[in-house]
């Protein structure tokens, strides 16, 4: 089988300027307005309406206490067009940790204000946001490797469904990823020829990149490498500059990406005008809940060296704990279950189930043309810059939490997009027509598949069964985000409350400010009316998020796995009958519990009652009993807290370090005054 030959002179596709903006912006055009058809039916996601009122806080008060644990590009900009178009904030105050805070911003949202308006605007704002980066990235690939792999590139985007569901949320993966690419592909030509204006692109983006999610310090990395190698590498003829100035050059890079970032924060190292701490966890305590030694002292460094902001740096502390060391989440990939982190090969398999096959078999052609060498000499240094930094980020995603699914795996789509644009290129520059028709049936398989899709955030490629049966394999966040509180609603308004009927409800989970505004009623909303539910038998209505179906070390609903749905919603299901509901109705216990103990005004007495049932219907969620204990501590009650603490120990997972810190507990409660033992932290709050 021949490979498709090297473009070469003899066919160029190359367009003028004005010609690649013309098709570039109608690509852009075709994926906001498919995103828009497909994506209509959405609500929120569970992360949505934190950031929207993040972000309003953020320009109304510049202040940024509020959702730290993700830079402020992306709140900034949807936070300054609904704060202008009208936004009813409340006063900022101080906070008990993030389900406090969580609440008080989506108090905000669903209850001050018109949140189906709030959405609207939100969605304009992030569709024109990421519209720009898009023509972004195809401007910084056209730089490197010209027109024809920049429409390409844009064409294979377009196409894919996880970027058609990400488009108008306002969430920081799609942003952060296209914003990395950027960097990554400005930095090929930069650091080859080191003209300032490419170095300059190069660290704008990177900087940008920095703004917008805490994943961006690996593309610091991987720009630092690549103008260091280079730097090396190139003969100093070609370029006129000595390594010296070449190292000097590169400097520049870094040093002004993190002034990009700085503006981003006002220059301001605190997170408040008042230049005190007012963090929902004091920065000393975030640092603290790492793990590693290493990273502590890293962490460490840059608050006392004030390298970036102290908000920026909770946020890193926040990612390296929930994202690199792992959450306390469960997981069910392949079919099985886990425990924070699924298998190394995990975010690999997941970009191979959730691009179309189409897409995937163009990515393989242009790493088939890369390898081959069939792809032009000049564009093999940036090429392989692209596959290392693909390689790269998914070294750091194997080894850290899997939780996120696809969604942290973006940054690998957008750059391997450029593989699949190369593969469309070189075949419309080629005369082979057998590369032609592969090509061409990939383009259309791709399409068949992906594009009449609705809902696409719940897309699964046919490897796995389609978008049907993703939900059996997998728990993730690709799975569903809680997207489907409309149809929620209108199901409940229209079955179960003429009846009188009043569900469990776990979806998304949605929270309770989200179902009040919906005008939900559900098992768990009035403690005294629901404190019946004592046992695992119930006979009734389960509304259920599909991913939660999945096999887990605790809170498993095997019961409902192994049982149809009476209806279902895309990947909300319905179950109608009696079933044995222990995990769920546990699950619910813990989660209010939790709401009464970080509340503004805490009721730590309902709280202990709730952590006592949840244990009661599922003993197997040890961090349940680690609240127990911290309860009975702060209630004085030694005896129950080391009950409570011993329970945790015989639950808790085979991680030594998390079961020694719940030893040292035991010993800090049987030995000390109990008003000068700290909690033990709850590692699934996290």
């Amino acid at each position: 089988m021949d490979a498709p030959p090297p473009v070469g002179p003899r066919k160029s596709s190359e367009i003028s300027f004005r010609l690649f903006s013309f098709v570039a912006l109608v690509l852009i055009a075709c994926a906001i307005l498919r995103s828009a058809i497909t994506t209509r039916l959405d609500g929120f996601t569970v992360d949505e309406a934190y950031h929207i009122a993040a972000g309003v806080s953020y320009v109304r008060y510049g202040d940024f206490r509020i959702n730290p644990e993700q830079p402020p590009l992306v709140k900034l900009w949807v936070g300054s067009i609904i704060s202008a178009t009208g936004f009813r904030l409340s006063s900022l105050r101080p906070f008990s940790d993030k389900a406090d805070e969580r609440d008080f911003t989506e108090e905000d949202v669903y209850l001050h204000n018109d949140f189906n308006s709030v959405q609207r605007r939100a969605r304009i704002a992030m569709w024109a946001l990421n519209g720009l980066l898009l023509a972004s990235f195809a401007f910084a690939v056209r730089r490197a490797f010209g027109s024809g792999v920049a429409l390409g590139t844009l064409l294979f985007l377009a196409i894919d469904p996880t970027v058609a569901a990400h488009l108008p949320v306002v969430m920081m993966d799609l942003p952060v990823s296209l914003l990395i690419a950027t960097a990554v592909a400005f930095s090929i030509r930069a650091f080859q020829r080191w003209a300032w204006r490419d170095l300059l692109a190069c660290s704008a983006a990177l900087g940008l990149a920095l703004a917008a999610k805490h994943s961006a310090p690996i593309a610091l990395i991987i720009v630092a490498l690549t103008g260091a190698v280079l730097a090396l590498a190139l003969p100093v003829s070609e370029s006129g500059n000595s390594r010296v100035v070449r190292f000097a050059k590169l400097s520049v890079v870094v040093i002004g990406a993190l002034v990009v970032l700085w503006s981003f924060y006002l220059f301001r190292f605190a997170e408040s005008n008042t230049g005190h701490e007012v963090f929902n966890r004091a920065l000393a305590d975030k640092i603290a809940d790492v793990r590693s030694p290493a990273y502590r002292s890293v962490l460490t460094a840059m608050a006392s060296t004030h390298v970036v902001p102290r908000a920026y740096i909770w946020g890193f502390a926040d990612t390296i704990r929930a994202g690199l060391e792992g959450r306390v989440d469960p997981i069910t990939a392949f079919g099985r279950a886990y425990l924070g982190t699924a298998p190394a090969y995990f975010f690999p398999a997941m970009i191979a189930l959730k691009l179309p096959i189409g897409l995937g078999i163009l990515v393989l052609i242009g790493l088939f043309v890369f390898f081959a060498r069939r792809s032009p000499p000049e564009q093999y240094v940036g090429l392989a810059t692209i596959l290392a930094a693909s390689l790269f980020i998914l070294l750091i995603l194997a080894l850290g939490s899997s939780y996120g699914g696809i969604r942290h795996a973006l940054p690998v789509v957008v750059l391997l997009s450029v593989f699949g644009g190369l593969a469309i290129h070189i075949t419309t520059t080629s005369n082979s027509r057998y590369w032609k028709t592969i090509v061409g049936a990939a383009l259309i398989g791709a399409v068949a598949s992906a594009v009449p899709v609705m809902r696409p955030w719940e897309y699964f490629n046919e490897i796995i069964g389609g978008t049907k049966d993703g939900y059996l394999y997998f728990s993730d966040e690709g799975v569903d985000l809680g997207q489907r509180g409309r149809e929620l609603a209108e199901y409940y308004h229209r079955v179960l409350e003429p009846a009188g009927e009043v569900p469990i409800l776990e979806y998304g989970p949605i929270g309770d400010p989200e179902k009040k505004a919906r005008r939900l009623d559900w098992l768990g909303r009035d403690p005294k009316r629901d404190e019946w539910v004592a046992s695992p038998n119930f006979s009734g209505t389960v509304l259920i998020d599909a991913r939660f179906l999945g096999k887990k070390p605790f809170w498993d609903s095997a019961s409902l796995r192994a049982t149809a749905p009476s209806a279902r919603f895309g990947n909300l299901m319905v179950f109608r009958g009696t079933c044995s509901c222990g995990a769920l109705l546990a699950q619910g216990r813990y989660e209010d519990a939790i709401a009464e103990i970080y509340s503004e005004k805490p009721d730590l007495e309902t709280a202990e009652r709730m952590l006592r049932q949840s244990v009661s219907l599922d003993p197997s969620a040890f961090f349940v009993s680690i609240d127990l204990g911290n309860v009975c501590v702060k209630r004085g009650s030694r005896e129950d807290a080391l009950r409570a603490y011993s329970d945790a120990l015989q639950h808790a997972p085979t991680d030594p370090e998390l079961r020694r810190s719940i030893e040292e507990q035991i010993k800090k409660v049987s030995s000390e005054p109990l008003d000068q033992v700290p909690e033990l932290r709850d590692p699934f709050l996290e």
